[in-house]
């Protein structure tokens, strides 16, 4: 029987990040279809420390020659047929893998273009480094692109772009999943009744540099203009506090434990995301704790199928206030049950769970399935 490698960063409890959660997720995803199959193999990002000529080569994020041949002869020893690769940053080992074994099918999951990303970074920096770090990881998901026998993306718009970058579209799409958080299910609310006052709009992400570009817009061209507060929570956005707070109904918690009761108190969750690439993880989020959205066409991405019943897609500042006017209005449930059935048919666990059995019994390089 087919045994598979799951090979990954070195994984810490609790995750820290959507990325970091959602290599989790496929991790006990996995586990579930191959059991004792299955082996690991974690990544240490300290370990690389040969600078940025080691970088351009495709050594990134815990690669590095040692782990390398150890990957390659633990492949070859146990006679592990199916490579799971968790990023395309990591495509410096596809090429090594199917130069020295051919045999060995390869999956890469990419959790953005990674070029597309760091072409962000740059715009937002416009430092050296970040010059440095943006062609590193395109030189590296070239690799990826070219070895592997399956790309797989979370978005049709991600397999486009892989395609318009380097020449080739994505196999597969394996969209956004979140591990199911909702302590219990709340039950839902009728329009009006809510219990406890009218909530705020809640934006959950780290201090990456699209959502700090984001929140920093909504706040100076949003929220002085609505009644509804806005309450900010991320790891990193507390540095961002006094400038956050200068602007009429923001506030700013910054990192915390446990984001349920903040999701569960909310009136709407807001995304207002103009960059970035892959799909937005807090979206997946409010739809597990059965909230609407309220954001950008870059936040929806991935999830265009289901904006109608999930929110608000809004361009503009004017767009965001009247559809958070509308919200003060008609005061639709606190606790959604159809946006929460939706979380778990599309988003859950379970739900990768079944497309990675799908996407793993395919054969070959060619297209299949949703992409």
């Amino acid at each position: 029987m087919s045994k598979l490698m799951y090979v990954t960063t070195r994984m810490v409890d609790p995750p820290q990040g959507g990325r970091a959660m959602l290599s989790r997720l496929h991790w006990r995803a996995l586990s579930t279809l191959f059991g004792d199959r299955m082996v690991v193999h974690e990544l240490d990002r300290a370990e690389n420390s040969a600078g940025m000529a080691a970088a351009l080569g495709g050594y990134l994020d815990g690669l590095t020659p040692a782990t390398e041949l150890v990957i390659l002869d633990r492949l070859a020893a146990e006679g592990i047929d199916r490579l799971y690769i968790d990023g395309s940053n990591f495509g410096r080992l596809a090429q090594a893998v199917r130069k020295r074994l051919p045999r060995v099918q390869i999956f890469t999951f990419f959790h953005n273009v990674e070029a597309r990303f760091f072409l962000g970074a740059v715009r937002q920096t416009k430092s050296v480094r970040a010059i440095g770090v943006l062609l590193a990881n395109y030189l590296a998901e070239r690799k990826a692109v070219r070895a592997s026998h399956r790309l797989i993306t979370l978005s049709r718009r991600d397999s486009r772009l892989l395609s318009r970058i380097y020449r080739r579209a994505g196999t597969d799409v394996l969209p956004m999943a979140m591990e199911d958080k909702l302590p219990a299910a709340p039950v839902s609310t009728e329009p009006g009744q809510e219990q406890d006052g009218g909530g705020y709009a809640l934006f959950v992400g780290g201090a990456f540099y699209a959502n700090v570009a984001g929140i920093l817009w909504f706040a100076r061209k949003v929220a002085p203009h609505v009644a509804l507060p806005t309450l900010v929570v991320g790891r990193g956005l507390e540095s961002f506090k006094d400038e956050l707070e200068r602007f009429p109904n923001v506030r700013v918690v910054g990192a915390v434990d446990d984001l349920a009761r903040l999701y569960l108190d909310a009136a709407v969750v807001i995304a207002p995301i103009f960059d970035g690439s892959g799909m937005k993880t807090k979206v997946a989020e409010a739809l597990m704790f059965g909230k609407r959205i309220i954001g950008t066409p870059e936040a929806f991405s991935g999830y265009e199928d289901i904006i109608d019943e999930a929110g608000w897609m809004c361009r503009t500042e004017a767009e965001f206030i009247a559809a958070i006017r509308h919200l003060e209005i008609d005061q639709p449930p606190r606790f959604d049950a159809t946006l929460r059935a939706r979380y778990e048919s599309d988003y859950s666990r379970e739900a990768a769970t079944a497309r990675l059995f799908r996407i793993l019994e395919r054969r070959g390089d060619t297209c299949a399935g949703e992409c």
